[in-house]
């Protein structure tokens, strides 16, 4: 029971911690620019709108409301719980490691931060089992829902994180102009989406792809071929969607119980 409380108080602090340190990267700002500042030093397309990047704020009411959720003294020995043990204190180091790294603009040790963000994050998803085991409407919204979006939008995060650092090392492109590179990205990102729909029915990842393919062709509305691109793969998105809630409603008796 021991192991179990501290793990509770250390993801609570951890949540905390990485909170309040991006707030203060801005605020300060660390190393006297803005995250979105250095971002915008780029010449990459796989970028959405500045509004869209909004959605930390979700993310970190969602995390909040996990860690609270987590605190509880009924969910302290909670399996699904238990299974995460320290990996989402880890993915909060990440996230911490990967801003100070941003910052100071050691660009290629943030894709290798990222990506281990991201994989920290499939793995509390897929010892969650999100998508494959039912859970309570609470336990839904406090844990299922805030991983979801969260790594979805890491997925994103990391393709564009990848296409910042090619630029930044001049990358050719292996001839390939970087219009086509970033319609090959969309595609990929639908494949992830496509995969997610039909293998979990997960909405709310799903939505998260679809905010961010909206943003990358609203602040690409000049650039046709990206914008054209970014519609057509957001409507592709939108498709699974519906079709992955449609077999999740029709699988939902066959889910196995929590446990």
């Amino acid at each position: 029971m021991y192991k179990d409380t501290l793990r509770q108080y250390i993801n609570l602090l951890a949540v905390i911690g990485t909170i309040m340190i991006n707030g203060l990267a801005n605020a300060l700002p660390l190393n006297g620019q803005s995250t979105g500042e250095i971002s915008d030093r780029f010449q990459v397309y796989f970028v959405p709108a500045g509004y869209v990047f909004s959605i930390w704020g979700l993310i970190y009411i969602c995390l909040i409301a996990f860690a609270v959720y987590q605190m509880l003294p009924s969910q302290r020995e909670n399996p699904r719980l238990r299974r995460i043990g320290y990996l989402f204190a880890l993915s909060c180091l990440a996230n911490v490691a990967w801003l100070f790294l941003w910052h100071y603009e050691y660009f290629v040790a943030t894709v290798v931060v990222m990506l281990i963000l991201l994989l920290l994050l499939i793995a509390i998803y897929l010892r969650l089992q999100i998508g494959k085991i039912q859970v309570a409407p609470l336990e839904r919204w406090c844990v299922n829902i805030p991983f979801s979006i969260y790594l979805g939008w890491i997925t994103v995060a990391t393709i564009a994180n990848v296409t910042s650092l090619l630029d930044y090392i001049q990358w050719d492109g292996w001839g390939i102009s970087p219009l086509t590179w970033t319609l090959i990205m969309l595609i990929a990102g639908v494949g992830i989406a496509s995969a997610m729909s039909f293998t979990r029915g997960d909405i709310a990842y799903m939505l998260v792809i679809i905010w961010a393919y909206v943003g990358i062709g609203i602040k690409h509305a000049n650039t046709p071929l990206v914008a054209t691109g970014a519609w057509v793969t957001t409507a592709l998105v939108v498709i699974m969607l519906v079709i992955g809630a449609i077999r999740a409603r029709q699988d939902g008796q066959a889910f196995k119980p929590a446990g």
